[in-house]
């Protein structure tokens, strides 16, 4: 009986430890969630999505890397640039001017994309 026990409390601590983590990625979703409480502009397969993007002045918009290598944003007109950004990361910006806005990856310049602020 004794031979039995350190089986089934190994089989318990994986089950506990299985569980635990399922809860910090739940917990890191969720956060993610809140953070992005405006629109979100997403980079994947090389591409920004959506590549043109319009909503109203004093709207924060947030980029978020899921492709599997770095990108940044870059735009020129108002001298902003992210960090670069690691697969899951994510770079907010908030728009306070009217009018359009062209940026691109310092990364790779040929990844273009715009927001237009009304």
């Amino acid at each position: 009986m004794n031979a039995r026990r350190p089986a089934v409390s190994r089989r318990h601590v994986l089950r506990l430890a299985g569980g635990a983590s399922l809860l910090l990625v739940s917990a890191t979703r969720t956060k993610a969630a809140e953070t992005a409480a405006g629109p979100v502009v997403t980079i994947d397969n090389f591409t920004f999505k959506p590549a043109v993007l319009t909503v109203a002045a004093g709207t924060t918009v947030t980029w978020t890397n899921q492709d599997d290598i770095p990108h940044s944003f870059v735009c020129p007109a108002l001298k902003a640039r992210s960090h670069v950004l690691d697969t899951g990361q994510s770079f907010s910006l908030k728009f306070e001017t009217s009018g359009d806005f062209n940026y691109f990856c310092g990364l790779h310049p040929h990844m273009k994309g715009r927001v237009n602020i009304s």
